[in-house]
């Protein structure tokens, strides 16, 4: 059975307004096995398309190695514009070594809904998948069910998003309660490509334009939020 640990710790300052949650990134960033174009930093996976996304909409000109160069302009960019990363899996057991969602047994989470608490300007959870098995979303469900808390649907269109009530803090007043939202982006790996391709909105785009790809899909979706 294998191990498969976070290898890094959640990414959060005291100005970040939104929080990018995953998983957990691929086996070989816990065993430090790490391919050339990987990047030793939240989504780091050369075939985790989601820095390319935000390179493409920033238009940042990123490295994509091992460099402690292409960590510093990542967590630049994150500071810059108030983003952090908190994946919701702290660790899990493997039968095999392999990366899927689906294979996760034995999970632990980390306690989200604890660090909103520790960091109140937060405002915005972007889950990178929606709610099927083992997903972000699907076990922050759980873990918001445990603090007695409720997700309300606002939109059901792609990306699905929803908001829930944070409580209030003693002493504070019930006016003030804090509402934070949740979208639920398409994932970045490649594996979603299946799915966009069944998307109703991303055949009318590609019928409009035939080199239209799953790629330009995914960012004109994260523009909005990214």
């Amino acid at each position: 059975m294998f191990k498969h640990s976070h290898p890094y710790p959640p990414f959060i300052k005291n100005s970040t307004r939104k929080l990018i949650v995953g998983t957990l990134p691929p086996p070989g960033f816990t065993t430090g096995d790490l391919l050339e174009k990987d990047v030793d930093f939240c989504y780091g996976s050369y075939y985790n398309s989601l820095w390319l996304f935000i390179d493409s909409i920033h238009h940042l000109n990123l490295r994509y190695d091992n460099s402690e160069e292409a960590v510093s302009q990542r967590k630049a960019f994150l500071i810059k514009q108030n983003i952090g990363v908190c994946d919701i899996v702290e660790s899990c057991e493997r039968e095999k070594i392999e990366a899927s969602d689906l294979g996760m047994k034995h999970v632990e989470l980390r306690n989200i809904i604890g660090y909103l608490k520790e960091y109140p300007a937060i405002d915005t959870l972007l889950f990178t998948g929606g709610n099927s098995k083992n997903g972000p979303e699907y076990f922050f469900r759980k873990q918001i069910r445990d603090h007695g808390l409720k997700l309300e649907l606002v939109s059901k269109e792609t990306p699905r998003r929803h908001q829930f009530v944070m409580p209030v803090d003693a002493g504070h007043s019930p006016e003030l309660q804090r509402v934070v939202k949740t979208v639920s982006l398409t994932s970045a790996s490649g594996a979603a490509n299946i799915s966009i391709g069944s998307n109703p909105l991303y055949k009318q785009l590609k019928a409009r334009h035939p080199k239209f790809t799953t790629f330009d899909f995914r960012v004109l979706q994260y523009r909005e939020f990214l």
